[in-house]
């Protein structure tokens, strides 16, 4: 077979949280791959509708079991059995792509994700793609490669950046009491300009922490408790919603709410698939939380959710009578003179932003907000990371301090370790406080441990993930 998708569902998940241990396999990817040989079983046995009994509801939804009849019958089955299947890859703590080899020599990659249910989420058929190719030349570097670090730096960096769908690369070391930064690659393919410690970068899912540490701020102010309800600060339309009820800040803020990734009224004919952010508004959302249902019990089970956080940031901007990105500069960039961490660039610091590109090295567009913001919207430098890290990492009596030691406190402990939006990761067993971020055309790591005076950014241009960068960079240092 030589083209198309063949079954598709998909449900994006848009920013990036991976969860990283030193376990080989995680729990998650236990369950996944569970699944996946009840699948490969009915495949084989080619019983499409024990296959679809597999399906979650948005399956289901997305794909009625006379379609999904048809496609096995005239489509898949024909393939053959599969004969052969390894694990390509795991992203997100997620997706799983499977390498299938059937029975009439077919190649194909399988991508499976589970819902909440640990039912078929994701259930799509692609052409195989071979493991991305590398440069034929060596990427330029900053990298003087005198000391010990910036050889250890470079023998991870280097695995990165010589991918060929790979673009630019800035990367900040803060250890034992001392800054080291070192720039790969290019802002713009063909440019031949190196990325600096002041080159901006959409920073993705790391901009959860800022709202989370907001939260903290206005909890020791006294404005707000963890555990109030949401239903307080929402408009009595929406609260008549029962299923919102015992939903608090708290559960918004550390992934336990219940709420699914993203609303389901988020996509559409009008949607930028490129950009899928832009044109979601207030009225949107509230629409969908009026009649929304849960898929688990507030408090009970962590499912990432970047709505959720989302909307904890909008209830807190309201409580704070300013807009999300003023309440960001009020509280945290503005105290630590973070001056070109921003939501909407200026003219002057747009110099400065790397142009973004996708996982296959092509152009596309950076992401802009509107009612979700708080999930991802900001962009920062390696400079301006280090020194959120730092003074997150330093003690001191501030109100901005008091309210970082607060977001890092443990609130929940199954499966996943979180704070307030920090997680809690484990390298060669040394724990990690850590955040990582994505959009289609960018990836971030930002990692540190206050004993061990470490503190390690990484920014990349490219949807290609850098969690193995700043992974591989804490394992070399510690």
């Amino acid at each position: 077979m030589k083209s198309g998708n063949i079954i598709k569902l998909g449900i994006a998940l848009l920013l990036v949280f991976t969860s990283l241990n030193s376990m080989a396999q995680s729990i998650q990817q236990k369950k996944t791959d569970s699944v996946f040989n009840l699948v490969k079983r009915q495949f084989n046995a080619q019983q499409a509708d024990s296959l679809y009994a597999l399906a979650g509801a948005d399956l289901k939804k997305a794909l009625i079991i006379e379609t999904f009849r048809n496609i096995c019958n005239n489509q898949l089955f024909p393939l053959g059995a599969i004969k052969q299947w390894s694990l390509i890859s795991f992203v997100n703590n997620k997706i799983a792509t499977y390498k299938l080899v059937f029975s009439t020599g077919t190649v194909l990659q399988l991508l499976m994700s589970l819902d909440d249910e640990d039912k078929l989420q994701v259930f799509l058929f692609q052409p195989y793609k071979e493991p991305v190719g590398s440069k034929q030349t060596l990427v330029a570097t900053s990298n003087p490669l005198k000391t010990t670090t910036d050889k250890k730096v470079d023998s991870v960096a280097r695995i990165y950046i010589q991918k060929a769908n790979t673009v630019g690369l800035s990367i900040g070391v803060f250890k034992g009491g001392s800054i080291s930064t070192y720039n790969y690659g290019e802002t713009v393919i063909g440019n031949g300009k190196l990325p600096s410690a002041n080159t901006i970068f959409e920073i993705g899912s790391i901009t959860k922490t800022f709202i989370s540490t907001i939260l903290a701020y206005y909890v020791n102010e006294g404005k707000v408790k963890l555990t109030d309800p949401i239903t307080k600060y929402l408009p009595d339309s929406v609260t008549k919603n029962l299923e919102l009820q015992a939903i608090t800040l708290e559960n918004l803020s550390n992934h336990t709410s219940g709420l699914p990734s993203l609303p389901d009224n988020i996509s559409g004919p009008e949607t930028d698939a490129l950009n899928p952010y832009k044109d979601y508004t207030q009225k949107q959302l509230y629409a969908y939380l009026k009649t929304c249902h849960l898929k688990t019990k507030p408090g009970e089970v962590y499912s990432y959710s970047n709505m959720a956080v989302g909307l904890l940031g909008n209830i807190l901007a309201h409580i704070g009578g300013k807009t999300y990105e003023q309440v960001v500069a009020e509280i945290i960039t503005g105290p630590l003179a973070m001056s070109s961490t921003e939501q909407h660039l200026t003219p002057l610091l747009a110099q400065r932003f790397a142009s973004v590109y996708n996982e296959d090295g092509k152009l596309t567009p950076a992401w802009n907000f509107d009612v979700l913001a708080p999930c991802g919207a900001l962009r920062s430098t390696v400079n301006n990371l280090l020194v959120y890290a730092k003074a997150n990492m330093v003690k001191s009596d501030t109100k901005l301090s008091k309210a970082f030691e607060l977001t890092h406190q443990v609130t929940f402990n199954k499966d996943v370790k979180i704070g307030l939006a920090w997680h809690i990761i484990t390298v060669n067993n040394v724990d990690y406080i850590f955040h990582n971020g994505g959009t289609y055309g960018s990836s971030s790591f930002l990692a540190f441990n206050t004993e061990k005076n470490i503190a390690i950014v990484v920014l990349s241009n490219c949807g290609e993930s850098t969690d193995n960068v700043g992974v591989g960079i804490l394992k070399k240092l510690q």
